[in-house]
């Protein structure tokens, strides 16, 4: 990474100590079976994030003041599984440092390992999946830890709602809960989505952001764009009202496929994380202590892992 601290904020506000949230980068592009790229967007990411005003006019905050720790980006790139797995070690390990802990990818196949980690950590979880793609194969092109595979796992362990879809395979259907999935061309007729979503939510939300989601007019520089997604405006009302009436436990950003041409998706990218930590945060005085509430016991169904875990940290 280039910068040595998140948005370049001063070295007192960026030790894990002191800070209240952890961003880890994973520049990883394995899977992706069109546009390449999106390796590059943690970089693009935290550049544009350098360059941002940090003063957030519409929650008055400078929530940067809250700690930003930077870690070191996951750069395990030798199979698909073994990148999931050490994403899923690394987010599981600042979560029980007790940290708001992000991610920022990278292709989508990344938040395999980050919600296995959130819902092994965090009781009765709900995921938010923003995505133009259903992302919902069990296996796609021999691996279970392929990018179209990204919410499968998510879809049989947690209570996944779905919103913005408006591309996908049929065999999807016989795994998606139509219920809980909010399509695009409905929710362009529907002012009532949001609040539809949010009531079928557990009071714990993880959210996994893929940036196609969004409208191309406004994001291009993804490796699959998608006409008809969502703009800047609704995006952020939807998210507000998540944070303020949910426990937003973490979150993670994907596919940004940063181009020479248009630098304007990698400053709406840097943007769309500060907000959603400025609605984290928002109202929380700097002194106050945080407490993730994440449940580190051995009760629970969801809190025995099948999958290696190592707390030789």
């Amino acid at each position: 990474m280039k910068t040595k601290t998140y948005a370049g904020i001063p070295e007192q506000y960026a030790k894990l100590d002191q800070s209240k949230i952890v961003l880890i980068p994973v520049p990883y592009d394995g899977t992706s079976t069109w546009q390449k790229g999106a390796d590059k967007g943690p970089d693009a990411f935290l550049d544009a994030s350098a360059n941002m005003e940090l003063y957030d006019i519409e929650t008055n905050s400078e929530v940067y003041q809250q700690g930003v720790f930077l870690a070191d980006a996951i750069t395990e790139n030798s199979s698909p599984e073994a990148m999931v797995d050490a994403v899923h070690q690394a987010t599981k390990k600042y979560i029980k440092k007790n940290k708001f802990v992000t991610i920022f990818g990278g292709e989508h196949s990344i938040s395999i390992g980050t919600i296995r980690a959130f819902n092994e950590m965090f009781e009765d979880i709900t995921v938010l999946h923003i995505d133009a793609h259903a992302d919902l194969r069990e296996s796609y092109e021999g691996s279970k830890c392929n990018h179209a595979c990204a919410v499968y796992e998510a879809s049989q362990t947690t209570n996944l709602i779905q919103v913005g879809i408006r591309s996908m395979d049929i065999i999807e259907k016989t795994v998606m809960d139509e219920d809980k999935t909010y399509f695009a061309h409905e929710m362009a007729q529907d002012d009532n989505w949001m609040d539809s979503a949010i009531d079928q939510m557990t009071d714990n939300v993880f959210i996994t952001f893929d940036l196609d989601a969004l409208d191309p007019s406004i994001m291009p520089s993804t490796g699959t764009p998608e006409p008809g997604g969502l703009f800047w405006y609704e995006t952020l009302e939807f998210l507000k009202q998540v944070f303020e009436e949910k426990n937003v436990v973490g979150f993670d950003i994907v596919e940004l496929c940063p181009n020479t041409v248009d630098k304007s998706s990698d400053f709406l990218a840097a943007k769309l994380y500060y907000k959603m930590l400025s609605y984290k945060f928002e109202g929380e005085d700097i002194d106050d202590d945080f407490e993730s509430n994440f449940n580190d016991s051995s009760n629970g169904a969801n809190k025995f892992s099948k999958f290696n875990d190592e707390d030789d940290y």
